[in-house]
């Protein structure tokens, strides 16, 4: 830890010194501006913003392989017990209701922008009927080869070997043969450590977005001009409007209130430390020391939270389900024209509640996960088309929304924990008075 402070020297030291989110906002600034002024002449910067999307695609299989493994095999049998189903059956069912308030805010607000002019469309004309039926995506979620599942990126099939190989991999560590289970510990350590070495890799990708962004958005805004402004105004609205409402009803209304009996600002007291840093860090993990500590004040029981809290870092994301279901309508009404049908929609859900799951826990990680979404849904973001064009929009204001999901993300671990210990009978009712 002596090095965390320690600041960048050299040539670029003032790049790295200043706050990722900062440079991503500069850059979202001056990247618009530039292509409002130079138009044309500035074009020359899409390969800079190419390379920061093929780098996310480089990344994005490995981090949904490790963390997910890591996730999974990080929960003990013994403690999927009484509490460790409910609290993983939670944490999975309220992520529909998370994607659910993206979409519908989404279809409320129908979030846009006039994308005519920046790339060709004929790839994706009709391309919103061709969605595969929903049975066939169904069955797509049990690979036959995992291999050739991975070379084509089929990313449902992806989740649900991870997720069987990484619950093995827990279930071989609990065993009572001593050689299963120090073959069981080596291959966890072994994605283990491949967790941390791509979460660093994904750290260090984004310390090139704000070049990324910056070229990208000088595209859109050379080709597009500032007619898209009013459409990235809307997506904010629109994230924010969701978050707003799902803080405010889901949360403290329906679940604190309603079913957990509790009061809502002895909640809101006991868990806006965890928020704030969440809000600030835009990160889970980075948020996690906080928000224990914060469990321990609000009197959750300690084997409850040490064990739920963490496990809710990875696959408790409700604020970037939200971010996923409005960033997707924003999507489709940009480059479909429309919006999604109903088993589309069903599509969207299942997608996201699983692309959360491996959203790795630092800065940027659902703008990685939203490519998954995207392209399960037959929307892939490849260079030169309009769909690249929007989702360099999303990336540009993305270091904002961000902010808003991470904070929900991190609270609503707490909200749930507090309901469920208080219906056990195990929270600490004296610290609520």
């Amino acid at each position: 830890m002596e090095n965390a402070g320690k600041k960048s020297s050299g040539l670029f030291g003032w790049y790295f010194n200043t706050n990722l989110l900062v440079r991503i906002l500069i850059a979202l600034v001056v990247g618009a501006l530039a292509g409002i002024i130079f138009q044309e002449k500035i074009v020359w910067v899409q390969p800079l913003g190419q390379i920061f999307i093929r780098l996310l695609f480089m990344i994005m299989v490995p981090v949904i392989f490790s963390t997910l493994v890591v996730g999974a095999a990080s929960v003990s049998p013994k403690q999927l017990g009484k509490v460790g189903v409910r609290v993983m059956l939670i944490y999975v069912l309220t992520s529909f209701v998370a994607v659910g308030t993206g979409l519908l805010a989404g279809g409320i607000f129908k979030p846009r922008v006039d994308l005519k002019g920046i790339a060709d469309f004929g790839e994706y004309a009709g391309k919103a009927s061709e969605a595969p039926p929903l049975s066939q995506t169904f069955l797509n979620i049990i690979p036959t080869n995992i291999v050739d599942f991975v070379a084509r990126q089929q990313l449902l099939g992806i989740i649900f070997f991870t997720i069987c190989f990484g619950t093995a991999i827990a279930m071989l560590r609990e065993t009572g043969n001593e050689r299963t289970k120090n073959a069981a510990e080596t291959v966890f350590n072994f994605f283990d450590g491949c967790a941390e070495i791509i979460i660093k890799m994904v750290k260090g990708i984004m310390e090139y977005a704000p070049i990324g962004v910056f070229a990208l958005i000088a595209h859109v805004f050379a080709t597009a001009g500032a007619r898209v402004v009013g459409g990235l105004a809307m997506v904010v609205v629109t994230s924010f409007s969701a978050y707003l409402f799902y803080i405010v009803v889901w949360y403290l209304l329906i679940c604190v209130k309603m079913i957990g009996g509790l009061s809502i600002g002895r909640f809101v007291m006991g868990a806006k430390e965890a928020f704030i840093t969440g809000f600030v860090t835009r990160s889970s993990a980075a948020s996690l020391p906080v928000t224990m500590q914060c469990a321990e004040k609000m009197g959750l029981p300690r084997d409850v939270y040490s064990f739920a809290i963490p496990l809710g870092a990875n696959i408790n994301m409700d604020g970037t389900a939200i971010y996923q279901g409005a960033a997707v309508m924003f999507m489709t009404y940009s480059v479909w024209g429309q919006g999604l049908t109903a088993s589309q929609m069903v599509i969207v859900l299942i997608m996201s509640t699983l692309a959360t799951i491996g959203t790795a826990g630092v800065p940027g990680g659902g703008a990685l996960m939203l490519l998954m979404v995207l392209t399960q849904l037959g929307l892939p973001v490849e260079a030169g088309t309009a769909a690249a064009a929007a989702y360099a929009m999303i990336l540009g204001i993305d270091a904002l929304l961000d902010m808003g999901r991470t904070g929900i993300n991190v609270v609503g671990d707490l909200v749930y924990l507090s309901v469920l210990t208080k219906r056990m009978g195990t929270l600490d009712m004296a610290k609520w008075r």
